[in-house]
């Protein structure tokens, strides 16, 4: 029997589909306040529900069939973290057949407080919120914490999630992973937000940053469990030091009272996701930096969504560099791309100011054909842009100090640009109802336009008006004035290893076309956007230094239903539905895999794949489900091994340390952690074949 997916919205739901907790720890309310980007710059969102052909739209009439499921067939969260877990639809897109890679039964949309796999498949918790990886950091007790011991333990909601190789031990890798922000409802008992004290603000700094953790694999599984106390093991806070490079880095935009030189900064914050780069270190983007910082007044400030009031977390109460009317550079040290080196837990890691300034959602890195690194990042925020670094060094190969610093500093040199976005279609057409214009596609050419460019011996801007250290700082301010396109929340652009293609996750934009907000345009043709889309971008001759692209659109999501959406051409009657695409990776196959974030039909988030070429293309099918309140991060996509990072679960409006929402991972009476999850096929096999 077919069922209508239900398209129901919660009480507890805030536009785009975050809980009011989230949206209000995570990024400031930013859905609440005027979107920062006030240009009158073309709105790119709208352009993309169109590549839909004719022929398409009539194919994908039928009802997707899908039966919400109430549970996931496991005793409690603890049983769910440790044991596979069932399907649960009678629905089952493409079943054991798709794509090699896909082929998997698909999991169920559902509201089950666990992580749901696919049959056949089994996963453990890899390594959950306190668990101590440094020496001396003590057993994690949530009624005993402390600044010192979460300094030696993971930290809190794990974001982006990185896998290196570990040579000369065996069965072990490098885990890296992104501790975006605090909950600190979630974390503490009775916590008072309004009268937060000394000590549970210190610990929520030692529980931003990032963890450095040894793996071990299970030789005769695919559990993957941490190596505490491994001498690689690593904890970065929002009290490290870091060193500002590139461009900017001295420059009298970045200098405090603490830091005359403009080159210390210390901390790294709101860390969402990043990349692992040709040379084997992390990248890790700052995004909702803003919300940290208090009493701002300037044009620029209001520009990243820095408020004029008190802060959520009151953390300029207890330190000066975090009110900007005291200390009004010190904001300006944050919104940058931040390297790591993992391999050496003593090195400082850096603040590349020549990627730009903003909300940065993650960095992914190719190179071009002569060994150059090209960096594409996207500025998370509603009507913003996405943008590429081209660098003008070689990267060099081995394991030599020398080596390695040469290629620590490859995102140091380079030009900075921003995307301008082209529709092909008359704009009469585009009405805002996702209704195709006459030549049946939405589709379009695009352009880099460079923003700045720095060398050894300095930098040059190409914008008009400002100069180079203005463009590296208040690059949104840059793209406003060249004339970007303005997007839908650029969430994570990852380039496809087998076929160069870039793929852009864009969440959602439930403010387009609404009031006075820029309306729908060739790139996204739903007014209101709430469920996102993703953009297939092809550079021209795939090269990844062309300053020149196609693009057209690859998903609209949403309900199959909707005539509106739009999975490659592939027949809508036999995908997973998906709402607010958000981190991406790729398979060995060459499969898009994409987390969600919000999902506005009803359901938890998950992971899906989806097939980028062949027959299949456009197939995409639902691989996990998260546990109640959670977001779906990481992901991390081997042979024989998928990697998410389960963060903020139990994070609905009302929730709290005496009334959880959820009891993942270790069931009732216990405290809700986030977590890394591994997930593995029973039968030891490859993932999807």
């Amino acid at each position: 029997m077919r069922m209508q997916l239900p398209l129901i919205r919660t009480s507890n739901e805030h536009p785009g589909g975050r809980s009011a907790l989230t949206c209000r720890f995570r990024c400031g309310d930013a859905c609440f306040h005027e979107a920062p980007n006030t240009s009158a710059n073309p709105y790119v969102g709208d352009v993309i529900a169109g590549a839909l052909s004719r022929r398409s739209i009539m194919r994908a009439a039928a009802v997707v069939t899908v039966a919400g499921a109430a549970g996931a067939g496991l005793a409690s969260p603890v049983a769910a973290a440790e044991s596979s877990a069932k399907s649960h639809s009678p629905h089952k897109p493409g079943g054991s057949k798709g794509a090699r890679g896909l082929r998997f039964t698909a999991v169920a949309p559902n509201t089950a407080d666990v992580v749901t796999v696919p049959d056949g498949y089994r996963q453990n918790l890899v390594i959950r919120w306190g668990e101590p990886i440094l020496r001396g950091a003590p057993a994690f007790d949530p009624e005993k914490q402390t600044a010192a011991a979460q300094a030696g333990q993971f930290g809190y909601n794990n974001d982006f999630l990185s896998l290196l190789p570990l040579p000369g031990e065996r069965n072990r890798q490098i885990l890296v992973a992104n501790h975006e922000y605090t909950d600190e409802v979630l974390m503490f008992r009775g916590y008072d937000a309004a009268n937060p004290t000394r000590e549970q603000v210190e610990i929520a700094w030692a529980a931003h940053g990032l963890s450095a953790v040894v793996v071990e694999g299970d030789r005769r599984s695919g559990k993957l469990s941490a190596v505490s106390r491994h001498p690689l093991n690593r904890r970065v806070t929002a009290t490290t030091e870091f060193r500002l490079t590139g461009p900017a880095a001295g420059s009298d935009l970045v200098k405090t009272s603490a830091d005359p030189t403009g080159t210390k900064v210390l901390g790294t914050l709101n860390n969402c996701s990043g990349g692992t780069t040709p040379w084997g270190t992390t990248l890790h983007g700052e995004e909702n930096f803003n919300q940290y910082f208090a009493n701002a007044s300037r044009a620029t400030d209001k520009r990243y969504g820095i408020g004029t009031a008190a802060s959520e977390r009151k953390w300029e109460r207890f330190d000066k560099r975090f009110d900007v009317a005291q200390e009004p550079n010190e904001a300006h040290r944050f919104g940058y791309v931040v390297e790591l080196d993992p391999y050496d837990p003593s090195s400082t890691p850096r603040k590349h100011t020549a990627l730009g300034r903003f909300k940065h959602e993650g960095a992914t890195v190719r190179l071009t054909d002569d060994g150059r690194p090209v960096v594409y990042t996207g500025d998370d925020e509603r009507f913003d842009y996405f943008y590429k670094f081209v660098g003008s060094k070689r990267m060099k190969k081995g394991a030599s100090r020398a080596v390695r610093e040469h290629n620590l500093s490859l995102l140091d040199e380079g030009t900075l640009y921003v995307a301008r976005l082209t529709g092909d279609s008359p704009a009469i057409e585009i009405d805002g109802t996702g209704k195709l214009p006459a030549d049946g596609e939405f589709d379009g050419s695009g352009e880099w336009i460079p923003l700045a460019t720095a060398a050894a011996d300095g930098a040059v801007s190409h914008v008009d008006g400002m100069t180079a250290d203005e463009v590296f700082v208040f690059t949104r301010l840059a793209g406003d004035k060249v004339g970007a396109t303005k997007m839908d929340r650029p969430e994570d652009i990852e380039p496809n290893p087998h076929s160069g293609k870039v793929y852009v996750a864009l969440t959602n934009n439930t403010n387009r076309g609404v009031g006075a907000n820029a309306p729908a345009d060739e790139a996204n043709p739903r007014n209101a956007n709430k469920h996102g889309h993703v953009l297939e971008l092809t550079e021209r001759r795939n090269r990844a230094d062309s300053t020149r692209f196609a693009w057209s659109l690859f998903l609209v999501a949403g309900d199959p239903e909707d005539p509106a959406t739009y999975f490659a051409g592939f027949p809508k009657d036999e995908v997973s539905p998906i709402s607010c695409p958000d981190n991406v990776a790729f398979d060995p196959y060459g499969n898009l895999w994409i987390s969600t974030d919000g999902a506005q039909l009803g359901f938890h988030d998950g992971l899906f794949g989806v097939a980028t070429k062949g027959e299949r293309r456009g197939e995409l099918k639902q691989f996990l489900t998260m546990p109640i309140g959670a977001e779906t991060c990481g992901p991390v996509i081997q042979d024989r091994r998928v990697l998410v990072a389960v963060q903020h679960p139990g994070e609905i409006n009302g929730a709290s340390v005496e009334k959880p929402a959820s009891t993942w991972p270790d069931g009732p009476g216990k405290i809700v952690r986030p977590s890394v999850v591994a997930v593995w096929r029973a039968d030891g096999d490859d993932i999807g074949v």
